[in-house]
């Protein structure tokens, strides 16, 4: 990975990388429009290389990274081929059981992985991973965006609706503690159990269109519908068919994102124009997070001169690091968890409507960690 020749009195470096995405059988979903590219992330890889490869240019360093979808049953030979070409530091994006798997057994091959899709909040917590770096925020990060949002607006009941599958339950967890951490009531509560079938059928929405009003009927008195849809399959069509009038947040309505198309913030506008011209769509969270965990990476191997996956790691947690991030503010990592520090969007479709952490919402020492688990709160010990 370390080239032996030096240019302009500064050592070459030949930085290899690899993004390697698990994809999973799941139905289609609700809209067209959500479709899952076939570059997902990879799309996002290459803008990163690209920009790392701008910067590296002077410095005699080059990027390289290589691209590998694989399905759950062969991630690990998969990482384990990568492993076996040298490759050293990867960017996953894969649900939490395969990312923890993939973490392990890079750790044995002294390799570093960065998280850049799952919302996961024990592998931030009693399950972290010492060689595992998060830029992907996590699910409490996201509910907790949503809930300051909603206290800065005065609308502090809420009626919580979930879905039924494990990963709703999950997320109905983290807006429950969300409540608790910044004084929402949850005035009631009620899930709404998946049946499965088609979504984009009319079995589908016509079905969920007649139950939802029915459904949603005779709730205690309530400000805002905190949706809990981790599984996409009815949050969607809350909107229209709530009873009772009412803004919809979480998983539908006002959404928390890492990254979305449109916005153009703080200088995102070149970050979209680039992407859209390099790969002829409009970018994605997952995108975003794979160009972000590259640009980690590159910040790291230009600043610290090196492709050492431990001395990156110190790199990146030390008060060293910073990197612009199109989100008005230079993100870090904490040191305590690897989870990179980083404002939350609050997308409606179509606009950036607000960005968390809201004004009053105070830290000692970032406003940033009033999003997620802070250092009292985490149980990881393997950043000790």
């Amino acid at each position: 990975m370390i080239g032996a020749v030096w240019a302009g009195g500064a050592v070459a470096l030949d930085v290899r990388a690899a993004v390697l995405r698990v994809d999973y059988q799941t139905l289609l979903p609700i809209s067209r429009y959500d479709l899952i590219p076939e570059d997902l992330g990879f799309a996002g890889a290459s803008v990163g290389d690209s920009d790392n490869a701008t910067t590296g240019s002077f410095l005699g360093h080059t990027y390289e990274t290589r691209t590998v979808a694989t399905d759950p049953d062969g991630a690990e030979a998969a990482m384990r081929s990568l492993l076996d070409e040298g490759i050293r530091l990867f960017v996953v994006l894969a649900r939490s059981a395969e990312l923890a798997s993939l973490s392990d057994l890079a750790a044995r091959q002294g390799a570093l992985v960065i998280n850049a899709q799952s919302p996961d909040v024990a592998l931030r917590s009693d399950a972290c991973r010492a060689n595992l770096l998060h830029v992907a925020p996590s699910s409490y990060m996201l509910a907790d965006a949503v809930a300051q949002f909603a206290i800065w607006k005065k609308w502090d009941r809420w009626f919580l609706v979930s879905g039924s599958n494990v990963e709703d339950t999950a997320l109905a967890d983290a807006y429950r503690r969300a409540a608790r951490k910044f004084g929402a009531r949850i005035v009631e509560e009620r899930v709404f159990v998946d049946t499965g079938g088609s979504r984009r059928t009319d079995s589908g929405h016509v079905l969920v269109q007649r139950q939802l009003p029915t459904f949603m009927q005779g709730a205690r008195e309530h400000d805002v519908v905190i949706a809990a849809d981790g599984t996409d399959y009815f949050g969607r069509y809350l909107t229209y068919h709530l009873w009772t009038p009412r803004p919809v947040m979480g998983s539908a309505g006002l959404e928390p994102t890492s990254f979305h198309a449109a916005h153009e913030a703080w200088g995102a506008t070149q970050f979209q124009t680039r992407f859209e011209e390099l790969t002829g769509r409009y970018a994605r969270p997952e995108d975003y997070n794979t160009w972000l965990a590259l640009r980690v990476i590159g910040e790291g191997v230009t600043r610290a001169n090196t492709v050492d996956p431990e001395e990156l790691r110190a790199y990146a947690l030390s008060d060293a690091f910073e990197l612009a991030a199109f989100k008005g503010q230079k993100v870090t990592f904490r040191d305590w968890n690897g989870q990179l520090r980083q404002p939350v969007l609050l997308y409606d479709g179509s606009i950036t409507v607000s960005v968390s952490p809201q004004d009053g919402f105070l830290h000692q020492f970032s406003p940033l960690d009033t999003l997620g688990l802070d250092r009292p709160e985490t149980e990881c010990t393997a950043f000790n």
